[in-house]
């Protein structure tokens, strides 16, 4: 009786492993391979090295992603813009349904052609700023 309470006891610890890394292989690097190994890893994401270099010696799939800090940059500016362009547009009608209400027609008018030549300038930088988002995706977004 006293055999089999011992066998029941809880000794603690970390479950054991079903099945475990107990082989080590060792191999030296040159400088230039091992900042080439590095780059590599951290182009993975990979949290552990030991995995990366198993997924790479047994062909497993390796997932590299890079993010170009500057794309990123270019695309949060070019939405902001975007949203700023269309509040303009906003405001455009909003200035129009104002000044037929609480102007008269003729000085309506003459508020409005001024608005108008500021619309026509404001095309002309839409139309720039399409052709430069563009050159910009066929530079350097599609390679």
């Amino acid at each position: 009786m006293n055999d089999n309470s011992k066998k029941k006891q809880n000794k603690g610890g970390r479950t054991p492993k079903t099945d475990p890394s107990i082989h080590r292989h060792v191999f030296r690097l040159t400088d230039e391979e091992n900042a080439k190994l590095l780059s590599l890893f951290e182009a993975s994401g990979m949290p552990n090295k030991a995995r990366f270099i198993i997924s790479v010696l047994f062909s497993k799939e390796m997932k590299s992603v890079k993010i170009d800090k500057g794309t990123v940059d270019f695309y949060m500016r070019l939405t902001s813009f975007h949203s700023q362009f269309r509040s303009i547009g906003v405001n455009y009608n909003q200035i129009v349904k104002l000044l037929y209400r609480h102007f008269s027609e003729k000085k309506a008018s003459a508020f409005l052609y001024k608005l108008e030549k500021h619309t026509a300038e404001m095309a002309a930088l839409c139309k720039k700023i399409i052709q430069i988002s563009e050159e910009f995706e066929t530079n350097y977004l599609k390679k």
